[in-house]
């Protein structure tokens, strides 16, 4: 019997108190502008919940619209357009 792919919560959170709507993009969820709405909290930080099996992903977050890397994130790749995005290791 096959053991099924574990899953780790991954919270993904920015700071942007000004804007109007935050989106979460990346390799997990083919880069979709409109899949992973992010909610804001009192603080003005935006965050979403993902459940990610073990791997490599990419991501940025799309603020009002302006494709914007994470700021808390150290671990930045170039694309193969040469664009920044962040990397996380689940």
């Amino acid at each position: 019997m096959m053991a099924e792919k574990k899953k780790k919560r991954v919270v993904f959170k920015v700071f942007a108190p000004d804007a109007q709507k935050v989106v979460l993009a990346g390799s997990f969820n083919k880069w979709s502008q409109d899949s992973d709405a992010m909610k804001k909290d009192e603080t003005g930080t935006w965050k979403k919940t993902k459940m990610l099996p073990k791997g490599t992903y990419e991501y940025k977050f799309i603020v009002d619209g302006e494709w914007t890397c994470d700021p808390n994130c150290g671990d930045v790749v170039c694309d193969d357009q040469g664009a920044e995005n962040n990397q996380i290791v689940v």
